[in-house]
């Protein structure tokens, strides 16, 4: 757990700097500062989902994910979380509105008037629940999240290390989110400590039976949902991302039943 909670101290301070100062930097600097953030996630999020071995495998583990996460509706438990946490810690309630961030407000066909709007002009609403989402996101989906807590929670130094170099980069990252969406920024430490605290427990109880061809496909649907960030970043599309994390979880069941049964899904 120590380098989860190292990733929660780089994550505050980093939140408080862009809170603090992040009103100093103009609406463009702001706006190619998460473009700047875009482009890396979707670099990023490429060269983790070519980490597997079979395409495949992260194409059935994302889709089978997307309808598990369709039917339990994650995308609007977490921006109902977000919503709840800004009116009872950020702020006045607020009339109901949509989310902005990670749920397009119309239809396929219609153009989301939001999708234009900066964070200068969003409502505090809107920025609270996007700066939440999207940095919860941003932190917590990649390898060095899976992986380095996993390890962490069985005591290999290895997994601190990971985690000690994910704490440096989120920290810069919390501080750029921070000074344009605001406070729900610094709200994603409960994200951080609830998904690599669950994973760290989960290390010391069941890392042993992770195995390499499992790691990586799990490392290569983390890289298809951080092209996802890079993309709501970017302002290309509007996915509800949060629904398909439950790919997450199917991709090394995939292939822990794939070797259980025999089957190569490796040419």
């Amino acid at each position: 757990m120590s380098g989860t909670i190292l990733n929660v101290i780089t994550v505050a301070i980093g939140s408080l700097i862009g809170l603090l100062f992040g009103n100093r930097l103009s609406e463009k600097m702001q706006s190619s500062v998460v473009t700047g953030l875009g482009l890396v996630a979707l670099i990023a999020g490429i060269d983790n989902a070519l980490k597997t071995g079979n395409l495949i495998i992260p194409l059935l583990s994302i889709a089978f994910g997307a309808v598990v996460g369709e039917l339990m509706d994650i995308d609007g438990a977490l921006n109902r979380f977000a919503g709840w946490l800004q009116e009872r810690y950020a702020g006045q309630p607020l009339p109901p509105a949509p989310a902005a961030s990670l749920t397009p407000l119309h239809g396929e066909g219609e153009k989301n008037p939001s999708a234009s709007q900066t964070p200068a002009v969003m409502d505090s609403r809107e920025r609270f629940i996007t700066g939440y989402v999207t940095a919860s996101l941003m932190f917590c989906i990649g390898p060095l999240t899976f992986l380095g807590s996993m390890l962490d929670g069985m005591g290999n130094v290895e997994g601190f290390n990971m985690l000690a170099l994910k704490s440096v980069l989120d920290g810069f990252a919390a501080l750029a989110f921070a000074s344009t969406f605001g406070v729900g920024v610094t709200f994603s430490i409960i994200t951080i400590i609830l998904l690599q605290g669950g994973l760290a427990l989960a290390g010391s109880l069941l890392g042993q039976f992770m195995t390499t061809p499992m790691i990586n496909a799990t490392t290569a649907v983390g890289g298809l949902l951080m092209m996802g960030i890079g993309m709501i970043l970017l302002d290309i599309k509007k996915p509800r991302l949060a629904n398909f994390l439950p790919g997450l979880v199917i991709a090394p069941l995939i292939v822990a039943v794939a070797t259980a049964l025999g089957v190569d899904i490796y040419p």
